[in-house]
């Protein structure tokens, strides 16, 4: 196994980074370096410089609209790009609805879904959690009832990240309760502007709607948004899931978010206390072990082998690292790690008083939302399971 990049792969590397500076609005970067709000704009804004250079859709084979990178390109250009302070990629679209149209949709719902993607021009929501059905899809009751040459769909879905902002939404939903749960749910992609669907925010601990619940009420969708067939909706789902953890992990943000700790503790006048730099020092020893994690898996890829099943311990030790760095930070800056004032924040004000730093507005926000980390996409507890069966045998 070689871990070291080649002299292309380097050049490819100097070229994106040097893309990326010319492209990332410097006040989007300012945003994400110092953990600020980013607004829609900012983040779909992104998406459709991303979508018009081509790279948007950066793990899209040609065939499909995408650069046809290999996997450590797309790597090295998701590193590059956290390192400069760009938003994440919305993944719902290009990340994981993508793939599962490109996998298991007819050509006809390729060319009539693929391009708004990786253009960045739709906004695509996720469908999956339901009040009581998390962990647990196979139990989601979210029904869909096959009407003629359309489905009337019923139902609850909850959690739904930026769902707010959603043009089309997939998801899973009920379309048979005969035999074991999985093989009663389908795929089915829907126009959030329908009749029949509303969007209620959750308002969280930190003042934002990062998450919504959605109803159904009678909400009509034509069959021709099926994907694959009916009832094997669990297959299909369990092929995005795959995407969803291993994006989770985001090792390069880890790294971006590992060099911020270091700058808030140097201004905290902490970095000369042994103590934090221990557990600062066993922080990026696990940073670099989840790349090294996530090198082993991409040069097996190069070589053509098979690499192990290993999306679920990507998602459990990324996941960990984000709630360890978020918690670091909170600590270091003591009294000013801020919580969220929303009507302070909507002001302008970003904790520029006497001894306040924008470095620290709002670092308790940032901790709370980081709980959920080890919760969503499966949990960590659920995950091992998975581990010891697929991996260890």
């Amino acid at each position: 196994m070689d871990l070291a990049f080649t002299p292309e792969e380097q050049a490819f590397r100097d070229e994106v980074r040097a893309w990326v500076r010319s492209n990332l609005p410097p006040e989007i970067s300012h945003k994400v370096h110092n953990a600020l709000r980013l607004t829609r704009d900012d983040l779909q804004g992104w998406a459709k410089i991303l979508g018009k250079k081509g790279w948007l859709a950066s793990g899209w084979p040609r065939q499909f609209g995408g650069p046809g990178w290999t996997a450590v390109q797309k790597h090295l250009f998701e590193e590059e790009c956290a390192l400069a302070g760009a938003p994440r990629v919305v993944p719902f679209g290009p990340v994981m609805v993508a793939p599962v149209i490109m996998a298991y949709g007819t050509p006809e719902q390729q060319q009539r879904f693929l391009p708004g993607i990786a253009s960045g021009a739709v906004w695509w929501s996720q469908g999956y959690s339901e009040p009581g059905s998390g962990s647990d899809l196979a139990s989601v009751k979210t029904r869909a009832e096959r009407v003629g040459n359309k489905y009337i769909v019923n139902g609850q879905k909850t959690w739904t990240t930026l769902g707010q902002y959603g043009e089309w939404i997939f998801c899973l939903v009920r379309t048979s309760n005969e035999g074991k749960p999985q093989t009663g749910i389908s795929f089915l992609l829907v126009d959030m502007k329908s009749p029949g669907v509303t969007v209620r925010p959750i308002k969280l601990l930190d003042g934002e709607c990062e998450v919504n619940e959605v109803f159904f009420d009678n909400v009509e969708v034509p069959a021709e948004n099926l994907i694959g067939e009916e009832n094997k909706g669990w297959t299909y789902a369990k092929h995005l899931l795959s995407h969803e953890r291993t994006n989770i992990a985001d090792v390069n943000r880890a790294k971006r978010e590992l060099e911020r700790l270091k700058r808030i503790a140097k201004a905290e006048g902490l970095w000369d206390d042994q103590r934090l730099r221990d557990q600062i020092a066993l922080l990026e020893v696990d940073v670099v072990a989840l790349e090294m994690l996530v090198l082993r898996v991409l040069s097996a890829e190069k070589s053509g082998k098979n690499s192990l099943d290993i999306a679920g311990l990507l998602k459990i030790k990324g996941s960990e690292i984000q709630q360890r760095y978020a918690e670091l930070m909170m600590l270091a800056a003591g009294p000013f790690a801020l919580p969220f004032i929303e009507e302070a924040m909507e002001a302008g004000w970003q904790g520029d008083f006497p001894g306040g730093s924008v470095a620290h507005a709002p670092l308790a926000s940032t901790y709370f939302n980081m709980r959920k980390t080890t919760i969503y996409g499966g949990s960590n507890e659920v995950q091992r399971n998975i581990v010891a069966q697929t991996v260890l045998g």
